[in-house]
């Protein structure tokens, strides 16, 4: 059996294999596990140092020929509110957020299914099965969270809870300086609302109440359509070689 150290870190390097963002690029990554009682202290230091989570894997991209992938993070207090933002916010007036134990339910995993299926069906994830799910949420020594987004109901002005079927949902590490949303998934047939922008939106709100002043969006990669909503979110810092700074805007 392989032994992990909690106290001094091991970081390993995968592989080069095709970059799942920029075609004709390959990728590397730089990893460490998180494990033991400093599990939560070690993610902390390392998603501010630009690293992603994953399970109980926390990596980077480290590829040699590319620098595309840049770790991105919103200043809540400073966040502007875009008009489109404000019609995502009220096309979703009767949608609420709940805070939920990070456990994983049937009813998550079909919402997952469906949406890898919709969006991602040539991604990584793919064929991940109920299994697989499972341990991508339970399977970490660090503080997380669900938040389930459904429909107001007429109880959820006494209960702060939403009825009726899910609609979103979004893995969330809690950290002591904001939100670090992990991965996040919605109803595809819903395209008119946004329901990913609202979910952000609603983290960056979430954050506010909480006195947290960040919230980690992972990487933008310029070129990538599928990263490329996360421009959006102004303002908004980057991680350079001189720590984190104020990004220009970005497209």
């Amino acid at each position: 059996m392989t032994h992990h150290s909690t106290d001094t870190p091991q970081f390993f390097l995968t592989a080069p294999s095709p970059c799942p963002y920029l075609p004709g690029q390959m990728e590397r990554k730089v990893f460490t596990h998180l494990v033991g009682g400093r599990a939560s202290t070690l993610n902390e230091v390392l998603t501010q140092g630009g690293f992603r989570r994953s399970q109980n894997i926390a990596y980077r991209p480290a590829c040699e020929t590319c620098k595309a992938c840049i770790s991105v993070r919103v200043p809540v207090e400073r966040f502007r509110m875009t008009k489109s933002f404000r019609r995502v916010i009220d096309g979703n007036r009767d949608v609420i957020g709940t805070r939920v134990e990070a456990a994983p339910t049937s009813e998550q995993y079909s919402l997952f299914r469906g949406y890898l299926d919709a969006r991602h069906a040539e991604g990584g994830m793919a064929d991940m099965s109920v299994l697989d799910y499972a341990m991508m949420v339970e399977d970490t020594h660090v503080e997380t969270m669900l938040v389930e987004y459904r429909f107001r109901g007429p109880d959820t002005a006494f209960t702060g809870q939403g009825e009726g079927p899910l609609i979103g949902t979004a893995l969330t590490d809690v950290l002591s300086d904001g939100l670090s949303m992990v991965y996040s998934f919605y109803e595809p047939d819903m395209p008119d609302r946004s329901l990913g922008t609202m979910m952000i939106l609603d983290h960056i709100a979430r954050a506010r109440r909480m006195g947290l002043p960040y919230v980690y969006l992972g990487y933008w990669v310029k070129g990538s359509r599928k990263m490329g909503y996360k421009a959006r979110f102004r303002p908004q810092e980057h991680l350079t070689g001189q720590g984190w700074e104020p990004a220009a805007d970005v497209e």
